[in-house]
């Protein structure tokens, strides 16, 4: 990856330093909404499929309808909040990188409890009568999803990834594409796109599809180990 950078430093003309910031920062706004949500999507989605409560279907229509939030629409609304005249316009996190986490967890969720859930009420159906015939809790219940769907986790976890890596809608408005800042590499292909600097773009675009098959190759190596023990 460190040599994808540097050739593609070359190519077009900008530094390996302000390369390596435009991809860290762009790694760890997404990162960060995808492994939080995956893991706080953990014992709420495989719930809602075991549990049965007043308003439950209610809650499982709501989280589905949320996978076509337009992201410009999240980034509208989390900008009207962090501006100065809003709830939280004194926390000064408007075009910050908080903010960008804020925008890329609040798309993130919807996508993680979505494919959580649809994975576990299919493992449900097929092992819920095993685990009620052993009288089994709620949460050791959870924990027998958990194992046996560890590659619908997984998806789960590369699903919200891939949508936070490739957002640039929600993130431009309350990140603002700072150089050096809030710049990540979607918010900069699109402005030298724009400006007619089609090998920085196409540069980024390369680090960027890179990016995503080295995390789902990863990703899918650590699943791997965990299966054969």
């Amino acid at each position: 990856m460190l040599g994808a950078i540097s050739a593609a430093a070359s190519l077009i003309g900008e530094s390996d330093s302000e390369l390596l910031e435009i991809v860290a920062l762009s790694v760890r706004v997404s990162l960060t909404p995808a492994s939080s949500r995956w893991r706080s999507a953990l014992p709420s989605a495989p719930g809602l499929a075991i549990a049965r409560f007043p308003g439950r279907q209610p809650l499982i229509i709501f989280a589905n309808a949320l996978l076509g939030l337009p992201p410009v629409v999240v980034g509208l609304g989390i900008y009207l909040f962090l501006s100065r005249s809003g709830p939280l316009g004194t926390a000064g996190l408007l075009f910050t990188p908080t903010a960008m986490v804020i925008a890329q967890t609040l798309l993130a969720t919807p996508i993680v409890v979505a494919l959580v859930h649809r994975a576990s009420t299919l493992l449900w159906a097929e092992y819920g009568d095993l685990a009620r015939t052993d009288r089994l809790s709620v949460l050791r219940s959870v924990a027998l999803l958990f194992a046996l769907g560890r590659a619908s986790l997984l998806t789960a976890f590369l699903a919200a990834f891939g949508r936070a890596i490739a957002e640039v809608g929600a993130i431009i408005i309350v990140g603002g594409n700072i150089h050096g800042f809030t710049r990540t590499m979607t918010t900069a292909i699109v402005l030298e796109t724009s400006k007619g600097d089609l090998p920085l773009a196409l540069g980024l675009g390369l680090i960027l599809l890179m990016l995503s098959v080295v995390v789902s190759t990863v990703a899918l190596l650590l699943v791997g180990r965990v299966e054969e023990k």
